[in-house]
């Protein structure tokens, strides 16, 4: 493939896809904000540690300021950033995306439309993405998804896109597993459900999976179970009020997930299954960082839905209440949380 990607957003899981990419000997430009990331890949290369073994790629990183020394446009730009800094970012790249380039954003948040409405719906891919890692150090990244367990759902919402999901779908195979789904939308959504499940919802609660659910006795472990539970039941329900479908993903089959009583028991087990017991998820990672995390575009968004549709949406409520709190100061992530909001 001879394809200019752009990887746009260099955290965690972008710098492991970056990495899967380069290795392939796909042409990759690394762009991210945190300079000191940056200037390690540059003296050091990019480490990646994980269960399947450690490797050290030399790769093509730059800051944000190097972009407006670009001559050159890019085919495919891979937007990794936050939810929260989708509408700049794009913004940002948009003059430096070829004229029959795509974007595709990874992000966990319903960001495919906002992108689309920036650069163009015939320049835009949906995409959804299975991969847990986690980085505190710059140039070093942990990855807790095995590459085998990695997976990428990707497609179009509209039928200008159709000619790129192909290319997009090549490009993800170097990483893991690529699923092309007809309704991408629904996709994210029920990625969305999941991220109701265990990211906000688990970070809030101060620990991996293994120091919540397992490290606090049996009646804890339910009780929190119960916890990430009801927040999913909250968000299958926006979507499905929004008409968002009910679709496999992360590798799931169409009897997984329909006609089912257990949907998202059987997605809650799926992923922790797939993260493992020591993944931190990436809400945690940004209170750690003392940085502002997706919960507000994530439960916050569930339950504003839920208010404007007069309907009660109790713990997507309090997760987001509590990620507020959090990120000002006021309290810290701990199991304790659990007894804190009023359900």
């Amino acid at each position: 493939m001879d394809k200019k990607i752009a990887m746009l957003g260099a955290g965690a899981n972008g710098s492991v896809m970056a990495a899967d990419l380069t290795e392939a000997g796909l042409d990759v430009t690394m762009i991210d904000m945190w300079g000191a990331h940056v200037e390690k890949m540059r003296a050091d290369g990019l480490t990646i540690t994980s269960r399947d073994g450690d490797t050290n790629v030399q790769v093509n990183a730059h800051h944000l300021s190097d972009v407006c020394t670009f001559t050159d446009k890019f085919d495919v730009v891979l937007l990794g950033a936050k939810g929260y800094d989708t509408v700049w970012m794009t913004e940002f790249i948009k003059p430096y995306l070829a004229d029959d380039g795509v974007v595709v954003g990874f992000q966990n948040c319903m960001t495919a439309e906002t992108i689309a409405e920036i650069v163009g719906v015939e320049r835009t891919v949906g995409c959804v993405v299975e991969l847990a890692s986690h980085m505190f150090e710059p140039g070093e990244v942990h990855r807790s998804t095995l590459k085998a367990g990695t997976w990428y759902g990707v497609g179009a919402f509209d039928a200008a896109q159709t000619d790129h999901v192909e290319t997009v779908a090549e490009i993800f195979r170097h990483s893991g597993k690529v699923d092309i789904i007809d309704d991408i939308l629904s996709a994210k959504w029920m990625k969305l459900i999941i991220n109701a499940m265990i990211m906000g919802s688990m970070a809030v609660l101060g620990g991996t999976p293994e120091q919540v659910l397992k490290q606090n006795g049996p009646a804890f472990e339910k009780r929190a179970r119960d916890w990430f539970l009801r927040a999913g039941e909250e968000a299958l329900a926006v979507g499905q009020s929004l008409d968002y479908k009910i679709v496999p993903i992360l590798g799931l089959k169409p009897e997984d997930v329909t006609n089912t009583n257990n949907l998202l028991e059987t997605m809650l087990d799926k992923i922790l299954h797939d993260i493992g017991p020591s993944a931190v998820n990436t809400s945690l990672q940004d209170y750690m960082k003392g940085r502002r995390s997706e919960t507000a575009l994530i439960h916050g968004m569930v339950a504003e839905e839920s208010r404007k549709q007069g309907r009660a949406a109790p713990v997507c409520e309090a997760i987001a209440e509590l990620d507020q709190r959090i990120h000002a100061g006021e309290l810290k992530p701990d199991p304790g949380n659990l007894d804190l909001p009023r359900l």
